[in-house]
């Protein structure tokens, strides 16, 4: 059982569950209400469950897979839907906040075990489903990935609602207005750190650089990107990977990027294949898809989930709630159409500002639903397996994170170790594609 903190006088909020509750004076207790915002964990499930669909069947559907490079498909809807529900959850984890400096030090401390199972999860150290060697080489460990960026979020929007709001000085939230005026610094931070964004995308030069591939059997090979470019979003020569490179290094990043299926890279794109003959220098180079400039526009989309969370809080009545949610998400979906159409694409690996504001308009499309379907109307029969996915999601993304399942199969095999079911369905897998 979570604490209960205050949102209105009779009215509260569990902090982890997300339980409304409404307390009762007369006996000086808090008794449970009759209803409860399922939606939160509801869209939180959803996002599980295509978080496990794209990586299982992304492979064989092209179109739910993550794209290549530019435009958006299935999968590059996951990572923003999580940020965008981690901001709803926080607006009401942090309604009433009697001692800041505490607070903040607890958000720090889940912020840093987040970052540091990430960091395990994701580093390397448990096998994959090409090989049984576990351990990682500190020397060449992942840093980033996608709980570390969760939890770089999750502490930046957390500082935000701890300590930049007008409790006293504004009047009370009647409208949408009121809402923007009462947390009007916490727009101001975003729009700061979208400014930053965009300078440093556009306005940083990338130099001219090199990297090498080893693949243990064979002396290292050296490649040679030539760039002296600014402002470009390619796949070789952008400002997001320079900076990973720069201040993370190449040994600490993702070493299988999306753009290996690009037609500039891949015989059969947009799935994986041999690289074409005259295949660009970049297309085996490393690049993190959650790094450290892109994460800026991360932290956008939590605080975009943020200000919806603050509807819960201060609208009790349904169609204003809907209202305050749909209007937002629809002028962001049309912002990202328009800056797509002039040049500035979507794109989910450089999180540019139109992929922001696509996937944030979409989250918050789909939230509405989900909370007129099941809190309104009560539907919650249909989506009892999405409210257990959301109530688990930390718990199922371990599970995924550390192949528990391969690993389990792969521990039963005929003789040898590498005769075991995993090898041999990627075995037919890659017959069949080759």
């Amino acid at each position: 059982m979570g604490e209960y903190k205050p949102i209105t006088n009779d009215v509260s909020v569990d902090v982890e569950s997300g339980t409304v509750t409404k307390i009762d004076e007369s006996k000086k207790s808090i008794r449970p209400a009759q209803h409860r915002l399922v939606s939160l964990d509801v869209f939180r499930g959803i996002t599980v469950a295509l978080m496990i669909l794209v990586d299982d069947a992304g492979a064989f559907i092209p179109a739910i897979n993550h794209s290549p490079w530019n435009g958006v498909n299935l999968a590059d809807f996951v990572m923003p839907f999580f940020l965008f529900i981690v901001g709803v959850a926080l607006a009401l984890a942090y309604k009433r906040v009697p001692d800041k400096s505490d607070a903040s030090k607890k958000a720090v401390l889940r912020a840093l075990k987040l970052f540091a199972l990430g960091l395990f999860l994701q580093g390397g150290y448990f096998h994959g489903v090409h090989n049984l060697s576990y351990g990682v080489d500190l020397s060449s460990i992942r840093v980033m990935g996608v709980l570390q960026r969760i939890a770089i979020a999750y502490l930046l929007v957390a500082i935000c609602e701890i300590w930049l709001r007008n409790d006293g000085d504004d009047p009370p939230v009647d409208s949408g207005c009121g809402l923007l005026r009462k947390y009007r610094y916490q727009l101001l931070v975003g729009l700061i750190l979208t400014v930053i964004y965009t300078i440093l995308l556009y306005g940083v030069r990338v130099s001219d650089w090199e990297y090498e591939i080893q693949d243990g059997t064979s002396s290292p090979q050296y490649y040679y990107v030539k760039c002296g470019v600014r402002g470009n979003t390619g796949p070789g020569c952008n400002a997001v990977a320079l900076i990973d490179r720069k201040i993370l290094g190449l040994q600490h990043l993702y070493r299988k990027p999306v753009y290996k299926r690009t037609e500039e890279c891949s015989t059969r794109s947009p799935q994986n294949g041999p690289l074409p003959v005259d295949a660009p220098s970049w297309c085996q180079a490393p690049f993190d898809p959650e790094g450290l400039l892109s994460s800026v526009m991360a932290i956008v989309t939590c605080l975009i989930g943020l200000q919806f969370g603050h509807v819960i809080v201060y609208f009790k009545d349904h169609r204003s709630r809907i209202m305050l949610w749909l209007i937002p998400s629809c002028f962001l979906l049309a912002l990202a159409f328009c800056l797509d159409f002039f040049g500035i694409q979507m794109n989910k690996p450089l999180y540019t500002l139109s992929y922001t504001c696509v996937t944030a308009g979409a989250a918050g499309i789909l939230f509405a639903g989900i909370f007129v379907l099941v809190d309104v109307y009560g539907l919650r029969k249909p989506t009892i397996a999405f409210e257990w996915m959301g109530k688990h999601a930390l718990m199922i993304y371990i599970f995924i994170g550390c192949n528990l399942l391969p690993v389990l199969i792969q521990g039963i095999y005929w003789k040898k170790p590498e005769n075991n079911l995993v090898s041999y369905l990627i075995y037919i897998n890659y017959f069949v594609h080759n």
